[in-house]
C-alpha cells in the first residue's frame, strides 16, 4: 500500500494561518481543563471501589470502567465529528465526562457500588475526549507543522493532569464545606473542569476547523472508496502492527498504573503522597511526548517503540524488586509513563502513515477503540492478579505483554531486512 506523505489537498495551513493558530490555543486551554478533570479523579475510584465494594479486587473495576467508557464512546465520537465538527464532539465529550462526576458523588452518597461503576464509565468520556482533542490540532495544520500542533495539544494535557491528582488535599476541604462525602470533593473540582472545558470548546472552536476541511476537500472530487477501521486492520500489517503497539503498551500501564494507589495506600501512603506519586506518573506520560515525536521523526518509528517498550521493562523491573519501597514505586511510575509515551506517540505516527488520507479517521477511531479496550481488560485483571501474587508479581506478568510487542517489532524489522 502506498504511503501518502503530504497533507490532502485543501488541508494546508497556509490556507487558514491564523484559524489554526486559534485552534491549536483553544484546544491547549481545553485540555488543561480536561486534564484536571481527569486528574482530580484518577486515584480516587480505585480507592472508592475498593471501599464501596468492601474487596480490594474490585479496585481495577475503577480503571476498566474508565477505559471501558472511553472505548464505548471513541468511534460515536469520531462519528459525530465528522457529521457535526470538533466543536460539538469534544463538547459532548467534556459534558459526558461532568455527568460522571455527579454520579460518582452521588454514588458515595448512597453508599452505591454499581452507580460509581456507571460514574466512572461516563468519566472514561473525558479521557476520549483529551485522544480525540489531538487530531483536531492537525485538520488545518500544514505539512510541515502537522507533528509540531499535534505535539504540543498532548503535551498540553501535562499541565492539568499533574495538576489534578494534588487537589485530593483541596478537594476534602472543598468538599467539607459543600457537606460532600469523604473523598469526593475532588469530584466537585472535575465537574467545575469539564464545563469550562466544554464551554471552550463551544465558544472557540468557531468555525470548526474539520468542517472547514471538509468544505474544502469535498469541493474536489475522489473515487477513493472508504473502508472500516475493522478491516483496514484486517488487511494491513502495518496497521494491525500499529493497534496492536498502543493497545498492549496501554494496557501495560493501566494495570500497573491503577493498583499503584491501593498498593501505596496499604503500605502506609497518605492521600498527599499518593497525588504526588500519580501527578509525577502522568507528568511522564505527557511531558516529553514534544521529543518523542521527534525522534520518531528523525529516527523512525520502530527505533523510538522499542526505546519505549525498554521503558516500560524497566518500569516492571523495578516494580518488582521494589518491594514497599515508595521511592523505587515512584521511579518505576515515571518509567512507566514515560514508557507510554514513547509507545504510544511513535505507534501513532505508524497509524497515520498506514493508510490513505480517506481511511485515516475510521482508523484512528478504532485504534481509540482497542486501546481503551486494552485498558480496560487490563485494570479489570490487575485486580485479581494484585490478591494473588502482590504488586511486584503483577508488574512480572506485564512483562508478558512487552516481550509480544518487542518480538512483533523484531519479526518485522527481519521480515523488511530481508
Amino acid at each position: 500500500m502506498t504511503t501518502p506523505r503530504r497533507p490532502a489537498s485543501g488541508t494546508d495551513a497556509s490556507a487558514h494561518p491564523r484559524l489554526q493558530r486559534k485552534v491549536v490555543r483553544v484546544l491547549i486551554l481545553g485540555q488543561i481543563l480536561g486534564g484536571i478533570g481527569m486528574g482530580a479523579t484518577l486515584s480516587l475510584g480505585a480507592l472508592l471501589a475498593a471501599q464501596l465494594s468492601g474487596s480490594n479486587a474490585w479496585s481495577g473495576m475503577a480503571a476498566t470502567m474508565s477505559t471501558l467508557g472511553a472505548a464505548l464512546v471513541a468511534v460515536p465520537l469520531a462519528r459525530l465529528a465528522q457529521a457535526s465538527g470538533r466543536r460539538r464532539s469534544l463538547a459532548t465529550g467534556a459534558g459526558i465526562a461532568g455527568v460522571g462526576a455527579i454520579l460518582a458523588i452521588t454514588s458515595v452518597a448512597l453508599d452505591t457500588f454499581p452507580l460509581l461503576l456507571l460514574a466512572l464509565m461516563l468519566l472514561g468520556a473525558g479521557s476520549a475526549t483529551n485522544l480525540q482533542a489531538r487530531f483536531a490540532a492537525t485538520d488545518l495544520a500544514g505539512a510541515t507543522t502537522r507533528a509540531r500542533d499535534l505535539s504540543i495539544v498532548v503535551w498540553s494535557t501535562t499541565i492539568g493532569a499533574v495538576l489534578g491528582p494534588n487537589l485530593f488535599g483541596p478537594g476534602e476541604v472543598v468538599g467539607a464545606q459543600l457537606g460532600l462525602p469523604p473523598l469526593t470533593g475532588a469530584f466537585a473540582f472535575s465537574l467545575a473542569a469539564q464545563i469550562g472545558a466544554a464551554l471552550v470548546y463551544t465558544i472557540g472552536l468557531r468555525p470548526d476547523p474539520l468542517l472547514t476541511a471538509l468544505s474544502v476537500r469535498e469541493a474536489r472530487p475522489t473515487s477513493t472508496r472508504q473502508h472500516g477501521g475493522l478491516a483496514i486492520v484486517r488487511s494491513n500489517p502495518l496497521a494491525r502492527y500499529a493497534v496492536a503497539v498502543i493497545a498492549l503498551s496501554h494496557a501495560t500501564m493501566v494495570a500497573l498504573m491503577s493498583m499503584a494507589p491501593v498498593h501505596l495506600s496499604e503500605h502506609g501512603a497518605s492521600l498527599t503522597i499518593v497525588g504526588l506519586t500519580i501527578s509525577l506518573h502522568v507528568a511522564g506520560m505527557y511531558a516529553l511526548s514534544p521529543l518523542f515525536g521527534a525522534l520518531a521523526d528523525r529516527l523512525g518509528r520502530m527505533p523510538v517503540i522499542l526505546a519505549g517498550q525498554a521503558l516500560l521493562l524497566a518500569a516492571l523491573v523495578l516494580f518488582w524488586l521494589a518491594g514497599e519501597n515508595a521511592t523505587a514505586m515512584t521511579v518505576g511510575l515515571i518509567l512507566l509513563g514515560l514508557g507510554w509515551s514513547a509507545s504510544v506517540v511513535a505507534g501513532s505516527a505508524l497509524i497515520t502513515e498506514a493508510v490513505g488520507v480517506h481511511d485515516r479517521s475510521a482508523l484512528q477511531g478504532f485504534s481509540d477503540l482497542s486501546m481503551n479496550a486494552a485498558g480496560a481488560l487490563g485494570g479489570a485483571l490487575a485486580g485479581p492478579v494484585l490478591l494473588l501474587v502482590g504488586y511486584s508479581g503483577l508488574g512480572v506478568a506485564a512483562m508478558v505483554l512487552v516481550a509480544v510487542v518487542v518480538a512483533w517489532s523484531l519479526l518485522r524489522h527481519t521480515h523488511h531486512a530481508g
